[in-house]
């Protein structure tokens, strides 16, 4: 089935009548007719966003020209969900472009139900006046049915239009451009490319609302004051104010929370934030355009040694920070989402340790889940691994007790193939006054696992890639799909785990993470970045043979489809210069790591 925009029974087609399925039901209908008007506005209660033709996601504006599957998407879904807030920051941005045509306004990062509005040329005095009026602004044109407007420019016509409204990134990308055009979609004056479909009228679009941040803005995804989801807690505590979340006694912003630890640091003599951004810019590297055009024009193994010799240097600072409170602390715990390489981060955590005199003892999670039989079980009837509930803590707690008492203690054991646990089936540890307890897991940054070990006795570490290059001021690389594609890829290439069993798997992972994970983000005492600037276009080589896989007809194809498309926008590298070492090793093979 076409996706383009044009009428076919203007252009020589005999039939003007053909028959799709929509939603099962076989019905004829009009060739050229709007995929939306054979759908329902709503399912269930959720808006329909976009269409899915042949489980491809499409722009509800798009005509029909074949036969084929038709079914609703809604916010039910990720994709669904995806396709809103993008819709809600291209309105964003067009009614900030209305009020200060001068000021720059980009979507930044996603901060828990929510994200961030980046500002230039905006005095902060005038902050709070522009947030409101810009939420106003917003409103006013969500409540006039602003239609979508997607069009294709050609290459020049693009990058005139880029250039003069000061899109650098979006002009930067296009210089690399692999089509003799580019689409792009506006809600008025403003536009953007156009990476996916959108909302076709911003009447869906009726849950939000603009919070001042401190020097920052947040557009949260709710209504204020009352919000249908619960804002994650990692969500700075202005922001959780607004939305009737924060805890009493809170008080802080955005800016404050994220550069506190960078304060820290620099007060004994670095600062990672600054650091990041001093090595990006000697690449030249600040969008996925900038990034195409040092693959091309730059050097490749020089990018790869500068990436990867940051990423070492981090590692040397947590490990040196660990040993200047030596004394204080008993116990590393380290945690973070699925796929964001806290495996191979340890590894190299354990071998500066070491080089700084500090024996890290391991003690493996895993090995305390209770009998399968007696694991609690998640809504859909599944046994339910992830919850903290799954663990026999009170073993835990008594060998925590015990070992860091002084004791030698058996650890725990758990058989997997038959699903059952071995108390004292594991080997024997005892700690030291210059070794120090590893635990990684899920739950690592959720006081509840240690019982009663002293909260000050414990060094949190929260592991994930968290750089989101962007490829314009609407759309950035997220985080979530990068840990994603290194998933498909490992899962793949190292546990025969097909593309499809990994994106169908992956909603209930993301369920997990903001269950278990980022409500206890907060606690950690520091963060790691697993974050490589030149990765994507590493896992490219592999990824779009795996998500190729994929069936057309099969629930999967509408995020490997999606996939393919982001990937499709990077330089390919080949692994050539990738070391040993490499977090991107836990992920495509040839790790210098056991695991």
């Amino acid at each position: 089935m076409s996706q383009t925009q044009s009428n076919p029974t203007q252009v020589g087609f005999p039939n003007p009548f053909i028959t799709v399925a929509v939603q099962g039901v076989a019905r004829e209908v009009t060739r050229g007719t709007p995929v939306g008007q054979l759908l329902e506005s709503h399912v269930a209660g959720l808006p329909v966003v976009a269409a899915l033709i042949d489980r491809q996601a499409t722009t509800l504006s798009t005509p029909v020209t074949s036969a084929g599957n038709i079914e609703p998407l809604t916010t039910a879904t990720w994709e669904g969900q995806r396709i809103y807030r993008r819709s809600l920051g291209l309105l964003a941005l067009e009614a900030a472009h209305g009020l200060e045509p001068s000021v720059q306004v980009r979507m930044g990062p996603s901060v828990g139900f929510g994200q961030r509005l980046l500002l230039s040329g905006l005095a902060p005095e005038h902050l709070s006046d522009f947030a409101a009026r810009l939420e106003e602004r917003m409103h006013v044109l969500s409540s006039a049915g602003v239609q979508l407007r997607e069009e294709s420019w050609t290459i020049g016509e693009a990058l005139e239009y880029f250039a003069r409204a000061g899109w650098t990134d979006a002009e930067q990308l296009l210089r690399k451009w692999r089509d003799a055009s580019v689409s792009v979609a506006s809600y008025g004056s403003l536009y953007a490319l156009n990476f996916g479909p959108m909302v076709s009228n911003l009447k869906v679009i009726n849950g939000f609302h603009v919070l001042q941040d401190g020097e920052l803005l947040l557009l949260v995804y709710g209504r204020r004051s009352v919000t249908t989801r619960k804002p994650s807690q990692t969500m700075p505590v202005v922001a959780l104010s607004g939305v009737g979340e924060a805890p009493p006694k809170a008080s802080g912003s955005t800016r404050s929370f994220l550069l506190k630890q960078a304060r820290d640091q620099a007060e004994r003599g670095y600062d990672i934030d600054l650091q990041e951004q001093a090595w990006l810019k000697t690449l030249g590297i600040s969008s996925v355009g900038t990034f195409n055009k040092a693959c091309v024009e730059g050097s490749v193994p020089q990018m790869i040694r500068v990436t990867e010799g940051f990423g070492e240097k981090r590692v040397t600072l947590i490990a040196d920070e660990i040993l200047r409170r030596i004394d204080d602390i008993d116990v590393v715990c380290i945690a973070g989402p699925s796929s964001s390489g806290k495996t191979t981060f340890i590894r190299r955590l354990s071998v500066q340790m070491q080089v700084n005199g500090i024996t890290p003892v391991g003690l493996g999670l895993d090995d305390y889940y209770l009998d399968r039989e007696l694991t609690p079980k998640d809504r859909s009837g599944d046994y339910d691994f992830e919850a903290l509930e799954a663990l026999r803590l009170d073993l835990l707690h008594d060998h925590l007790t015990r070992v860091l008492a002084g004791e030698s203690v058996k650890s725990a054991r758990y058989h997997f193939k038959e699903g059952r646990s071995d108390p004292a089936g594991g080997p024997l540890i005892r700690i030291g006054s210059r070794d120090v307890l590893l635990l990684e897991g899920i739950h690592g940054l959720n006081p509840a696992l240690l019982g009663s070990v002293p909260p000050a006795r414990v060094f949190r570490i929260f592991v994930c890639p968290l750089l989101q290059l962007p490829f314009d001021h609407l759309t950035t690389v997220h985080a979530s799909d990068v840990r994603l594609v290194r998933r498909i890829v490992r899962d793949r290439h190292a546990r025969a785990i097909s593309a499809k069993e990994t994106i169908e798997r992956w909603p209930k992972v993301r369920i997990g993470e903001r269950k278990h994970i980022y409500p206890y983000q907060l606690n950690a005492d520091a963060v790691y970045d697993t974050s490589l600037v030149y990765e994507l276009a590493v896992l490219r080589v592999y990824a779009e043979r795996y998500l190729l896989e994929v069936p057309r007809d099969h629930a999967a194809f509408t995020t490997a489809f999606r996939l393919m498309r982001l990937l499709d926008r990077f330089v390919s590298i080949y692994p050539d210069h990738v070391p040993p070492t490499s977090i991107l090793r836990e992920f495509i093979g040839g790790s210098g790591f056991e695991y």
